[in-house]
């Protein structure tokens, strides 16, 4: 079984892998999601998070069909991307509705890093507001904040600033470590969140390099590593940012893989041992900015 840790000042103890939804396609079935949570029980993963987007719906869609029969096994968190309280609000109560659960645990403004679409949602009659509304009303229980690519550290801080949310995701990885200004303001918003009792949750852990013209064979819009001692290596080193928390990626096939690692992460590899399987799998930077620094 997977160890829990506490997530943040939530009061909930949840795994240090949490099941990524984005794993759901639009052509995912029930049939795949029954399988999926057969591998969630089998490793005790107790937190799930997902997207209003997430496979044009079909991830709160078929995750709705878990809820209804195991609702209290799991910390709910999904996402809206949208900017005005108005349609905030109305995504709340689809993915309620979609996902099947009165209370959504926590719900997590998507990929805040843009300076219009931050400025939108945190400013008066954006999101935010109704976020806290939807909270105070029970609707929701507690508030995040995701981003994509080499800003969201610093926006997440910005964020924090602004608001005191209760949980942030962000990308991090080897690669990504050798950034020294990602690495440094990263440090800074988790020592910030650690201080703060804010939970950290990691994705892109996994990421091998982009697909870059080859024929995508697998989930992710990168290409991940697939082997089992490769993502041995790269769920440990995530995890060695403790605490924190590491998201499953959109590949239901590697789902087995990472879950095994997660549940038995031993010792973070050290940096020349990280180099050389980059090295050896031609690891490159996904986001563009980093790959134009190296």
């Amino acid at each position: 079984m997977i160890e829990t840790r506490p997530f943040g000042t939530t009061g909930h103890h949840s795994t240090l892998a949490l099941f990524g939804g984005a794993a759901f396609k639009p052509t995912s079935t029930a049939a795949d999601a029954e399988r999926a949570l057969d591998l969630l029980f089998r490793h005790g993963v107790n937190h799930i998070d997902t997207a209003h987007g997430y496979g044009r719906g079909n991830s709160e869609t078929l995750i709705g069909g878990w809820m209804e029969r195991h609702r209290d096994r799991f910390f709910l968190a999904t996402k809206t991307g949208e900017r005005t309280a108005a349609g905030a609000r109305a995504q709340v109560e689809l993915s309620r509705r979609r996902l099947r659960s009165d209370t959504i645990d926590l719900i997590q403004m998507h990929s805040l890093t843009a300076e219009e679409d931050w400025a939108a949602a945190m400013g008066s009659g954006g999101a935010l507001e109704a976020l806290v509304d939807a909270r105070e009303h029970g609707r929701v229980r507690f508030i995040g904040v995701t981003g994509h690519g080499l800003t969201a550290p610093r926006m997440h801080l910005r964020s924090l600033e602004r608001f005191p949310f209760d949980a942030v995701l962000l990308p991090m990885n080897f690669l990504l470590a050798t950034d020294e200004r990602y690495r440094a303001e990263f440090d800074q918003l988790k020592a910030t969140c650690d201080d703060r009792g804010v939970a950290v949750q990691i994705i892109k852990s996994a990421a091998r390099r982009p697909w870059a013209g080859r024929t995508r064979v697998r989930g992710p819009w990168y290409e991940p590593l697939d082997t089992a001692a490769d993502l041995a290596r790269a769920v440990a080193y995530a995890l060695s940012f403790a605490p924190a928390f590491i998201n499953t990626m959109a590949d239901l096939d590697l789902l087995p893989l990472l879950l095994q690692a997660a549940e038995a992460p031993g010792e973070c590899p050290s940096g020349a041992d990280m180099a050389a399987m980059a090295g050896d799998r031609g690891m490159q930077p996904i986001f563009e900015e980093l790959a134009m620094i190296h």
